[in-house]
């Protein structure tokens, strides 16, 4: 199977989550399997990573989103942890405060977007100012729904600007968000994650499926593609998000550069060096 495109969002097409099975992990995989095909995947987006910090032409931006527990923070150090952090970086968006808020919505994510030869993702991300944005009511209708036509024209300009651009949509069910909650409360080392806010959006459950199946249909291009990753099964969600990654990076076709200086030049220099000392 094809995983690009079996979950990518054809640029134009409806999207419903309803009708998408957060529990599928296909035929050809298993979770016995899946840890040392995604260690494989890993090692080469790594080799790929480095490639792209030392071609030093583009950038990759990767957007993580997903309802509370759907995965992004687990995703972020199975996959992305095998990447360089000297070429690597992720940046959270949590409610915007001080210049953010005086600022236009991209604002803030423009500001963290990848610079040439660097890899940034995104943990949650300008897509919140049309999800959180609009079931909270921040702001009227007539500028949530404008912002979707606002993020296409910015992710074209960030695309014709030599940013690359991956988009995953995490995907899980209401009863495995239950049950995540209930195991993060049974950790006291995870009991930290868990806010009043979370069980107050859990009750507009339909609310922001409604909102990400629009974020999905209205926002998936050429240039910014969206993939829906099944995502009830953690070790199918790695393997998915890893392949994925990796694909898109071997497609660049990314070269190393040049040396900066001649080789051959050089070692007759320090001969001739060595012969006058």
């Amino acid at each position: 199977m094809n995983v690009s495109k079996h979950f990518l969002v054809k640029p134009g097409s409806k999207v419903r989550l309803a009708e998408i099975d957060p529990d599928f992990t296909g035929s050809d995989e298993s979770k016995k399997s899946a840890p040392e095909k995604i260690e494989k995947n890993n090692l080469r987006i790594r080799q790929l990573q480095e490639l792209l910090y030392a071609e030093h032409r583009r950038g990759l931006l990767i957007c993580l989103q997903a309802i509370d527990t759907g995965g992004k923070d687990g995703t972020i150090r199975n996959v992305f942890g095998a990447m360089n952090p000297q070429g690597c970086r992720v940046s959270s968006f949590k409610p915007p405060v001080g210049p953010e808020i005086d600022h236009d919505f991209l604002w803030r994510a423009h500001r963290d977007v990848p610079g040439k030869g660097e890899v940034v993702i995104f943990n949650r991300s300008h897509y919140e100012d049309v999800l959180v944005a609009r079931i909270q009511k921040l702001v009227p209708e007539s500028v949530w729904r404008k912002r979707y036509n606002e993020i296409n024209f910015f992710e074209k300009f960030l695309s014709d600007n030599g940013t690359h651009i991956l988009k995953f949509f995490l995907h899980i069910s209401k009863d495995e968000q239950l049950s995540r909650f209930k195991s993060r409360l049974d950790d006291p080392a995870k009991r930290w994650k868990v806010s009043a806010a979370d069980y107050a959006d859990r009750e507009r459950w339909d609310d922001y499926q409604n909102a990400f199946d629009d974020m999905l249909s209205k926002c998936s291009s050429d240039d910014a593609p969206w993939f829906v990753i099944p995502a009830n099964h953690k070790w199918y969600r790695d393997l998915v998000v890893s392949q994925i990654t990796l694909d898109y990076m071997e497609g660049l076709g990314m070269t190393y550069p040049a040396p900066a200086v001649d080789f051959d030049e050089f070692l007759k220099k320090y001969h001739a060096a060595e012969e006058k000392a």
